[in-house]
């Protein structure tokens, strides 16, 4: 088949790291036609991005409006030539081989979309840290391994995943536009398969208000998505994080502190869940953006 690969970045506020993230990709590109498309609202990220632009003329960079990611997601797809979507984020990089495992796995003809494996750079050493590797090793990861061996419907990482060019636009209220576009995937009878070596480094939050923000966003997402889909699956919920934390997570610590910290996830995974639940409808009178609020401990 006749690939090109369009690598779509949305980044806010990342003028330190997204250079990185480009670097990352850049010597996985030889050989293979391809373009990357950056988007960003802040001067700050859109001049280090130019400065791409300008250097490489298979990178173009786009003025994001500011109205949601989603919006700036739906802009990059109008001007992607690509038939084979590659998304990742600003504040990321990936592993040297991600670009390879991705694509393997979309030569199956069922495969619409496949999904990377987000890996904490975070310490462990920190309560945070500790739990975004339990929540990455154990609850995504391992998660991710299962659902893929039973052919069963697998939600995406936003921080990479690979797709083929199946939809131009996504709802642009979408709390959770990677959760959004597995289901759009999945509803056009397309498999999601996960590759486990496609790796992205990604900083997780070092504050818990900032904790609860970046979950309170994904979670809630995947509540929002019966608005969108009739009878979606679900890979998350309440229920299925409390089944399987029960069953898995106790083998992860490997010391009296990790144990601890693992004891203080149960608390404010229900927290969490409360206040999300509480909120839900809150949050259907406020725009997308009084929502989405940015999470500067992960920059």
């Amino acid at each position: 088949m006749n690939q090109t690969i369009s690598i779509l970045i949305a980044a806010y506020k990342e003028p330190r790291t997204i250079g990185k993230a480009v670097d990352s990709f850049l010597p996985q590109l030889k050989g293979l036609k391809w373009e990357i498309l950056l988007i960003a609202p802040d001067k700050e990220t859109l001049a280090v991005m130019r400065s791409y632009s300008k250097k490489h003329k298979n990178i173009r960079t786009f003025k994001d409006p500011r109205k949601g990611k989603p919006t700036a997601l739906n802009i990059l797809f109008k001007k992607a030539k690509g038939n084979i979507f590659i998304l990742s984020d600003g504040d990321v990089y990936v592993s040297n081989n991600a670009i390879k495992e991705l694509l393997n796995k979309l030569k199956d003809p069922k495969t619409g979309a496949v999904t990377g494996r987000p890996v904490s750079v975070s310490p462990k050493t920190k309560m945070l840290g500790y739990w975004s590797h339990l929540l990455t090793d154990i609850g995504a990861h391992k998660t991710r391994l299962i659902r893929s061996r039973k052919k069963e419907f697998i939600l995406v990482s936003g921080y990479l995943f690979a797709m083929k060019k199946l939809f131009t636009k996504i709802p642009e209220d979408a709390l959770s536009d990677d959760a959004v576009m597995a289901h759009m995937v999945w509803q056009k009878d397309y498999k999601i398969d996960y590759a486990p070596k496609a790796k992205v480094f990604v900083k997780y939050p070092t504050t818990f208000a900032d904790w609860i923000l970046q979950k309170r966003r994904s979670t809630g997402g995947y509540i929002q998505i019966e608005h969108y889909f009739k009878h979606p699956p679900r890979m998350r919920t309440f229920w299925k994080e409390l089944w399987y934390g029960s069953i898995w997570v106790w083998s992860y610590p490997r010391s009296i502190r990790e144990m601890w910290y693992t004891l203080m996830l149960f608390p404010a995974k229900l927290y969490l869940w409360y206040k999300i639940k509480k909120e839900v409808k809150k949050d259907q009178t406020k725009t997308l953006l009084d929502i989405w609020k940015p999470i500067e401990s992960t920059k």
